[in-house]
């Protein structure tokens, strides 16, 4: 009798006619959202629609720009923190996002650390400290000097907490003196009046003021990490003209919500990884100014948690808020 039972069971399997454990679908099965937490035409978005073009193709899916700007970029990536740990919701994170905001805005809806798992650092850009081409200051030595007078100089930024503000404050705290900062709420502004003379130097990436200083209307002094840029290898790090230790980079990594599955993650790091070692988007996000990092994935977590607490430091030596 139970042989019988035992041969019917069987025969009812093959036939489909006993239900069997739903098989696990295969990702992804439908289009991922990535947010961009910044406005159209901005470098974050740029590089964003060059890496999600790249990456719908090797998922088969869709990967599809979705701006949500705001807050210094805290509006997009808090709803992705919030957003179903499926992989389906992605951030393309900066060190706007993920270093310089937790300690600028006192009520930030994230934690930068816990809430997210990287997929991909995209690349790094470093800033270039300029001036204006009718300025007299040709060197860092120009600068304090300028700087130790009565009434000091003022340097410009893209506005209050940017890495071009607190790169001014570390250039202050390192070289003494008086340097005012003036914050605009448009970077091409203050640029403008750098190469006028209304204010004396500003830090800010290589695409910006590369063909203002090719032109002839701008002037590099330094640049803000410890190893020359690749598209300014003429002009010297200020560490290698300081000593010691000058490193501070604006930079593009992709997250996801911190639950994601490890499979899920992996699929995601596996396509963005192939995406990074195109030729063809190299070249485009070089064309950006972006540089490729030596950061691995083994050392990707200890590069957040060293960014975070550099960024924070510096901003509470400044005593920089929100606007």
């Amino acid at each position: 009798m139970r042989r019988a039972l035992a041969a019917l069971a069987l025969g009812a399997c093959a036939l489909g006619l006993v239900p069997q454990p739903a098989r696990a679908a295969a990702f992804p099965e439908r289009p991922i959202k990535m947010i961009v937490p910044f406005g159209p035409g901005t470098t974050t978005d740029t590089v964003s629609r060059m890496l999600a073009d790249a990456m719908s193709k090797s998922l088969g899916q869709p990967v599809i720009i979705e701006n949500r700007a705001g807050a210094g970029g805290s509006i997009g990536t808090e709803l992705v923190a919030r957003a179903p740990a499926d992989g389906y919701t992605l951030v393309m994170g900066t060190v706007g996002t993920h270093a310089i905001n937790k300690a600028l805005y006192p009520k930030l809806g994230y934690d930068p650390l816990r809430d997210f798992k990287p997929v991909a650092l995209v690349g790094y850009t470093p800033t270039l400290l300029v001036v204006g081409a009718g300025s007299p200051v040709r060197s860092l030595q120009d600068l304090a000097a300028a700087a130790a007078k009565p009434g000091g100089i003022s340097f410009a930024s893209a506005g209050t907490g940017t890495s071009g503000h607190l790169a001014g404050e570390l250039l202050k705290s390192r070289l003494g003196g008086t340097m005012v900062h003036i914050p605009y709420k448009e970077g091409s502004q203050a640029l403008t009046d750098v190469m006028s003379g209304q204010t004396q130097f500003m830090f800010y990436h290589p695409l910006a003021v590369l063909p203002h200083i090719k032109s002839g209307k701008m002037r590099a002094l330094g640049t803000s990490v410890m190893r020359r840029s690749a598209s300014a290898p003429d002009v010297p790090t200020i560490a290698e003209q300081l000593g010691g230790e000058f490193d501070l980079q604006a930079w593009f990594m992709l997250y996801a919500p911190a639950a994601t599955p490890a499979p899920v993650l992996q699929t995601l790091r596996d396509s963005a990884a192939a995406a990074l070692s195109s030729p063809d988007i190299v070249a485009k996000l070089e064309a950006q100014g972006l540089e490729k990092s030596d950061v691995t994935m083994s050392g990707i977590d200890k590069f957040g948690q060293d960014e975070l607490d550099k960024w924070s430091n510096l901003i509470r030596q400044s005593g920089a808020q929100a606007n």
